[in-house]
């Protein structure tokens, strides 16, 4: 299966390690691999492999050394613990779409301290039946918060879901017999005469 030729811009540990996993399935011997790895590279990348000095490399082991500290500069931002720091639950936000932004961020942590996690997930919650459950009980495991979050994600949707329904039934049900636009343009009942003189009509005969 081809590999992705390298270019500079990425992750170049990435790059060691994709070649390595197709490069080995062929052979495992180290001036050979050696021979290979220029032809995952291209641009800048194979440019800085055709300068190196001739037999400047004894080891693949070396140019991986090198290759890696010469494109050190590309690898991505890791991110830390630090940013659960600023995860919050939004007021109208419900938890499952939490969760999934949570989750979201603790996946790119890759050497995550599952208490940490924890930790963190049980402030950043707002106050509500599910913190309670984890403050009372705390989770053994990350698998354990999972399974609870999940039972507590059903539980919100199912009450929205139920809500939802008695708020359209009310709006549908109307009294019987009863317009509204006919109640709105009637004469109001106590409706005064008008202002002035009244005056007794008579019929003059001459």
């Amino acid at each position: 299966m081809p590999i992705e030729n390298y270019d500079g811009s990425t992750d170049p540990e990435e790059h060691l390690n994709v070649f390595l996993t197709q490069a080995t399935l062929c052979t495992q011997d180290d001036s050979a691999l050696c021979q290979i790895f220029p032809t995952s590279l291209k641009g800048r990348a194979l440019s800085w492999f055709t300068r190196l000095p001739r037999a400047s490399i004894d080891s693949f082991s070396e140019l991986s050394s090198q290759f890696a500290l010469q494109f050190a500069t590309s690898k991505p931002y890791r991110t830390t613990s630090l940013a659960l720091a600023g995860v919050r639950q939004e007021k109208k936000e419900s938890l499952r779409s939490f969760m999934d932004r949570f989750n979201k961020i603790a996946m790119e942590i890759g050497d995550l301290n599952p208490a940490v996690a924890m930790d963190r997930l049980s402030t950043a919650l707002r106050p509500g039946p599910f913190v309670n459950n984890l403050c009372k009980k705390p989770p053994g495991d990350m698998n354990d918060l999972r399974r609870r979050a999940e039972k507590y994600m059903q539980m919100e949707e199912l009450a929205e879901t139920r809500n939802q329904a008695r708020a359209e039934e009310g709006y549908g049900r109307k009294e019987p017999g009863r317009d509204p636009m006919r109640k709105a343009n009637a004469e109001p009942s106590n409706a005064r005469p008008p202002r002035g003189p009244r005056y007794t009509m008579y019929t003059r005969h001459f």
